[in-house]
């Protein structure tokens, strides 16, 4: 029964906004239905708070529950609760007007041509959710009784600039929303909404964790018990949520067949995930979270654009499928969900930025996770192992991102190094086996272990029992740009600069030899240098080499080979560098050179050699020839010399 209504008009502004919440505020129409339930779920809560201290609000109809009932043939879905309902003040305050502050602001950004992420972060300040029913409805009607009262109130709108109120008869508390919808239109993502298997679906995806049960009217042909008797129609109640989140629950009454089944089922994974780890926040920023450590890297994990696959909840409602925010880059690997209270519904990607809670979880959570990691490493090796051997690369990624937890990460790292061929070390375990005069950590960058370990850079270091790390990821060259020392020891790199090997005074007896050695070679290292000038920089004599003639090294701010092969490939390619050829005086093809020079500065068979020994040097390193035809033009002639 219903009175005489009553007609309305929006505000202009109002209209506007409404005309663009309709258009463009969400990019599935699907989410009406989770708008529509979570303010069920909101007015169910309100009833239980209210009847603390009233306790006759609840009456004797205390089983609270959200009803989902739908008409193929009339094109209505009818979303009902028992909750606590909306007096006629409160329908025009919260129904009839979308917001009571702002749409001035809204209206001007409008007519200013704002763009769709500046108005969303405006209508997040508003709280329109059930205005996206609009979305997928031609009209709507919302029936409302507030608890404790008798009287109903009936609000119907078309979206059209106008709206309609009546008192109304409704035998119970609560509300009941019935939207005519529009016609099946899979191109503008308008499904039908009255398939049951649709509703499942959406369910299921947003609402799933919703404390209350979401109950289907659904109605099934039975045959009769003889053959041609009539069909019945049967009409039953199926729950379509599962109610209680995982994650909210007491970890102990969790198993870990639980956690397993709940991680394939959200994230399709047929593995065990490798660590599951639970936290529970509360203080300013409350929040739950239930995140994995999956057993295997995705294909995408290092593919530009790969997301942190983490979900946003608040109250269990699903409001962002992946929210990167919430964690760090580096960690993308990490699947899971966080679920927090204190997070509006219709919360924008903009405005998750500025949100401080979200800068609390992101602290909270990194540091929980980054602690779970470091536990592993040392009560589970093996496991930590597997873990590294995954996500190892993009672990390193955090040294140069995160400096706040640079601390935490540093000892996670696992390096390849010349101690031991089988098994990866820490950079505390390094300097720990370090040489009593050794000041530096001493690391080489290639693209692989045997490259590395066979460049003629780590002669003398091998010769001297110098432990040295081998950097064979792409991301190394990235690290140690922002890794510069560990626990007081300067991290050095031994294709750099100049070496210094053993205590003090071997070093000094090493570099007065050099120098000596450096100066009656003199007339032969400028004619090498300015033979090869177009590709060196500088020819010296070196102490690094002991069985190889010849390597080439940069300065200490110079790229390294790796480095730049890595820019070469980028769009547009990379600077070409000039670098420092190194001679070893002790090698027969010096002495001979030198020799040769000696008896006819202006042999030119002279240049041929500096060419031969700028190829090995480059080989030898795995660098690429700058040009293969000359190099193999002065091998042949050499060669044919020789014979």
């Amino acid at each position: 029964m219903v009175m005489q209504a009553e007609t309305f008009q929006f505000q202009a502004e109002t209209r506007h906004l409404l005309s663009l919440m309709i258009d463009s505020l969400y990019t599935h129409k699907e989410i009406f239905l989770r708008e529509l339930i979570s303010n069920a779920s909101d007015a169910l809560d309100r009833l239980r708070f209210e009847a603390i201290v009233k306790p006759e609000l609840m009456g004797s109809d205390d089983k609270l529950q959200i009803r989902l009932e739908a008409d193929r043939e009339a094109r209505t879905l009818v979303v009902s609760d028992n909750g606590i309902g909306m007096s006629r003040d409160e329908v025009i305050t919260n129904i009839g007007t979308i917001a009571k502050s702002g749409t001035r602001e809204l209206s001007e950004k409008m007519r200013q041509g704002a763009s769709n992420d500046q108005l969303d972060k405006l209508i997040g300040q508003f709280g329109v959710g059930f205005y996206s029913s609009f979305m997928v409805a031609d009209k709507v009607s919302l029936l409302t009784r507030r608890a404790g009262e008798e009287n109903a109130t009936l609000w119907e709108s078309s979206g059209d600039g106008q709206y309609t109120l009546a008192e109304a008869v409704k035998p119970d508390r609560g509300t009941t929303i019935t939207l005519h919808l529009k016609p099946y239109n899979p191109e503008t993502g308008i499904e039908d909404f009255t398939d049951k298997w649709i509703l499942a679906r959406i369910i299921k995806r947003y609402s799933d964790f919703v404390s209350y049960p979401i109950i289907y009217k659904d109605q099934r042909e039975e045959s009769g018990e003889s053959e041609g008797s009539p069909k019945t129609i049967v009409i039953e109640d199926k729950v379509l949520n599962s109610m209680t989140p995982l994650w909210a629950r007491k970890q102990s009454e969790i198993s870990e067949t639980e956690y397993t089944e709940f991680y394939k089922q959200l994230f399709h994974d047929t593995d065990e995930p490798l660590q599951t780890i639970m936290v529970k926040a509360e203080g300013r920023a409350e929040y739950q979270a239930l995140v994995f450590i999956p057993s295997k890297a995705s294909t995408d994990l290092f593919y530009h654009g790969s997301e942190v696959a983490l979900r946003l909840y608040s109250k269990g409602v699903l409001i962002m499928e992946k929210a990167n925010d919430l964690l760090p880059h580096y960690l993308r690997f990490v699947k899971g969900l966080v679920d927090s209270a204190d997070l509006p519904l219709n919360i924008s990607r903009q405005m998750l930025q500025q949100e401080w809670q979200i800068s609390q979880i992101r602290k909270w959570l990194t540091k929980k996770i980054l602690d779970t990691l470091q536990s592993m490493a040392e009560k589970d090796p093996e496991k930590y192992l597997r873990f590294w051997q995954q996500f190892g690369r993009a672990m390193k990624e955090g040294v140069s991102s995160d400096y706040d937890n640079k601390g935490r990460l540093l000892p996670l790292l696992l390096f390849e190094s010349s101690h031991d061929p089988d098994k990866l070390t820490t950079l505390k375990d390094y300097v720990a086996r370090m040489k009593e005069e050794q000041q530096e950590v001493f690391y080489l960058t290639g693209e692989s272990r045997s490259v590395v370990e066979n460049s003629p850079h780590l002669e003398a270091f091998k010769a001297k029992g110098y432990e040295v790390l081998y950097l064979v990821d792409p991301v190394d060259e990235l690290l140690v740009q922002f890794l510069r020392e560990f626990e007081g020891k300067r991290l050095k790199s031994v294709g750099k600069g100049t070496v210094s090997l053993g205590n003090k005074e071997e070093s000094e007896q090493v570099e007065k030899e050099l120098k000596q050695e450096q100066e009656e070679s003199s007339e032969l290292l400028k004619f090498l240098q300015k033979s090869l000038d177009k590709y060196v920089k500088e020819v010296r004599l070196t102490n690094r080499l002991t069985t190889s003639p010849a390597c080439l090294v940069g300065t200490e701010l110079d790229y390294s080979p790796q480095m730049e092969r890595l820019l070469q490939l980028g769009k547009g390619g990379g600077p070409k560098q000039r670098r420092i050829m190194e001679l070893n005086s002790k090698h027969d093809i010096f002495t001979k050179l030198q020799a040769r020079f000696q008896k006819n500065p202006e042999d030119p068979g002279l240049s041929d050699y500096g060419e031969l020994l700028l190829g090995y040097a480059l080989l030898a390193e795995g660098s690429e020839l700058p040009d293969p035809v000359v190099f193999n033009r002065v091998l042949a002639k050499l060669v044919a010399q020789s014979l």
